[in-house]
């Protein structure tokens, strides 16, 4: 087993190297660079957007940035701005270096985890992605453990009672869950529960409370799960659909095989062969899943919530960086998502073969 997950770490490398490449080559055909963002605030506020620059011409400047226009290149909105103003904007965000040594530069810095300072934001791509990891951990972590708590159970249920009313029902709520959007579930929480026109029973914003330093321990907790309640809620209504009839078909499928029936001709009782037999088989195609939901909850899935419920994370973040073309951002907040999803993918593979040992992938060539 060791020697796999060795060699799956060593594969991250170069699908890391892919994934940055890839991007780092489509962001230089997106137009409106930083420095075209700039000028185009120079137009409005002239003042503010020079103190920026004259305030950090001095300095040196971090050269993590993907894209943009190089310095031979002319900028819309450039006409009636002194060159040397448009000169110190490139050299400021980077762009005064050539395309191959601005990607060179910034594979060098990947390896050694510095990801640079934002264009936009007085910080650090790293303290910035620091600061909003607890609200996205927050968000994915606990929906994606509620959805698994509903929906392998509820699956199982829905299995056994296959055709009965329970069933027909159930299925019928699901498939209505899955098909309302969650940011419309999330809207419609707030109406209700958070003071939108019935009750006000949650707060609208943030992750914890003004006051939470001040709390004890037990109130902290409390208070922390109280801000998540609406937004876990709004994720989970639409995630455990797939999941829970992924469940059902898996045991139904299982159910139906040989092997059930020789267990039931021997005496064994439901419980043991659905438990002792039917589960192993049958969890192994709804445990490949998890890194798709997991990914899915923590990354897509949580953006609509970030913004509804005015949660500063990742998603909300990444967003921003894209708008505003902060590339060092982007590109960090790129490279730390497909990080964790190559391990969590590596995690899945590696709780294959230990519910199973018929599974051994160091045994395929």
């Amino acid at each position: 087993m060791w020697s796999y997950i060795l060699r799956r770490c060593l594969l991250m490398i170069p699908t890391l190297l892919g994934i940055i490449t890839l991007n780092f080559i489509i962001i230089q055909a997106a137009p409106g660079g930083p420095v075209e963002q700039s000028l185009a605030k120079l137009q409005g506020i002239e003042s503010s957007a020079t103190s920026r620059v004259d305030g950090n011409s001095q300095g040196e400047v971090n050269l993590n940035s993907g894209g943009g226009q190089g310095s031979g290149g002319q900028y819309r909105g450039a006409q009636g701005v002194d060159p040397e103003y448009i000169k110190e904007l490139e050299r400021l965000y980077g762009f005064d270096k050539p395309l191959h040594e601005r990607y060179w530069l910034m594979l060098k810095s990947y390896v050694q985890f510095d990801f640079g300072d934002s264009f936009f934001r007085d910080s650090s791509v790293i303290d910035l992605v620091l600061d909003k990891l607890p609200v996205s951990i927050s968000l994915g972590l606990w929906t994606t453990i509620l959805v698994y708590l509903i929906s392998i159970p509820l699956g199982i249920k829905k299995a056994i009672s296959h055709g009965s009313a329970f069933d027909v029902w159930s299925s019928s709520a699901v498939v209505i869950g899955f098909a309302i959007p969650n940011f419309l579930f999330a809207l419609l929480l707030i109406v209700v529960f958070a003071g939108g026109s019935y009750f006000d029973w949650f707060p609208l914003r943030g992750l914890t409370s003004a006051n939470f330093d001040e709390l004890s321990t037990f109130e902290q907790i409390k208070d922390y799960f109280w801000h998540l309640t609406l937004p876990i809620m709004a994720s989970v209504i639409s995630s455990f659909a797939t999941l829970t009839l992924l469940t059902k078909n898996t045991f139904l499928d299982e159910i139906n095989k040989q092997y059930v029936t020789t267990a039931r001709a021997k005496g064994l009782t439901e419980n043991q062969v659905l438990y002792g037999h039917v589960f192993r088989n049958a969890m192994l195609l709804v445990i490949a899943g998890l890194p798709a939901a997991l990914i899915s909850i923590f990354f897509t899935g949580s953006l609509m919530i970030e913004i509804i419920f005015s949660l500063d994370g990742l998603g909300l973040l990444g967003f921003e960086s894209v708008i505003n073309r902060d590339y060092p951002v982007v590109f960090g907040t790129l490279y730390v998502f497909t990080l964790m999803g190559l391990i969590i993918k590596l995690i899945s593979d590696v709780t294959y073969m230990l519910i199973d040992p018929r599974i051994n992938f160091e045994a395929q060539s």
